[in-house]
């Protein structure tokens, strides 16, 4: 049975996910994080709320994936997973994407001429790249569609930057803030990865009434519904490793994925 860890930033996204599932028994982790296991679904899923942000997302899966190792029982697949902001018109309220791309959009330096990603001053990577066919499947499972998820420390607020984020990155469709953290840690246990973010408010200038954030819970549950069946089908992704690095934008090598 595969074996797939879900990391999200907070309880109501865990329990969202946790719904799809008979039950879901409390696991505590080394450091006293506790881990949900669920029960009664064809593969093993285990979901833990790491917190808001992509260091403490890092550290809760870094920790969720060793602990894992050590028992003996790796994990075959991490997602982040939870709600996001949609960028208009591909990823309206109460939609999901699934990522095409995992981006750190503000890891690098402001210099006169604009924004640098870290790769351009020389150092680390600001993207990471899932298997092309797993994001295929678990998005006509999900009735999702497939783009650049880019993660934030800051939450995007105003129109401006909602433009600056698109015309950087072609192709985005969402925004979170623990996606790339997630990966991090993924990469560094040699675990493919997955993004996959219910759209609760549009990006841009923060209007909190006209947020959907119950809707977007409710869309979560429906994409981890189908997830399983998307990992278990017989016409999944073929079990060959994708290539060890390509270029998703210049100076960007992705991490090393192996399909699960």
């Amino acid at each position: 049975m595969r074996r797939v860890l879900v990391v999200t930033a907070v309880a109501a996204e865990r329990d969202a996910v946790c719904a799809t599932a008979g039950s879901c028994a409390a696991v505590t982790l080394p450091g006293g994080q506790e881990l949900r296991r669920a029960a009664g679904l064809p593969v093993a899923l285990d979901v833990l709320a790491a917190g808001v942000g992509p260091a403490a997302a890092a550290a809760g899966a870094a920790t969720a994936l060793t602990a894992a190792a050590l028992a003996g029982q790796p994990y075959d697949l991490v997602v982040s997973a939870g709600i996001g902001g949609g960028f208009s018109p591909g990823a309206p309220l109460g939609s999901v994407v699934v990522a095409e791309a995992i981006v750190a959009a503000d890891l690098g330096a402001e210099t006169p001429d604009g924004f640098l990603p870290v790769t351009e001053l020389g150092f680390g990577t600001v993207a990471h790249r899932p298997d092309p066919a797993l994001v295929r499947t678990v998005a006509a499972a999900a009735g999702a569609v497939a783009g650049t998820v880019v993660t934030v420390s800051t939450v995007t607020g105003s129109a401006a930057r909602a433009a600056e984020l698109a015309e950087r990155h072609p192709g985005v469709l969402a925004e979170a803030m623990e996606g790339f953290g997630v990966a991090e840690a993924a990469a560094a246990h040699g675990v493919p990865v997955l993004e996959v973010r219910a759209v609760s408010n549009a990006v841009g200038p923060r209007d909190r009434a006209a947020w959907r954030i119950g809707d977007a819970l409710a869309a979560l549950t429906g994409a981890f519904r189908t997830l399983p069946g998307a990992l278990t089908a017989p016409t999944g992704p073929a079990p060959e490793p994708p290539p060890r690095s390509t270029s998703l934008t210049r100076g960007t090598p992705t991490s090393l994925r192996r399909t699960p």
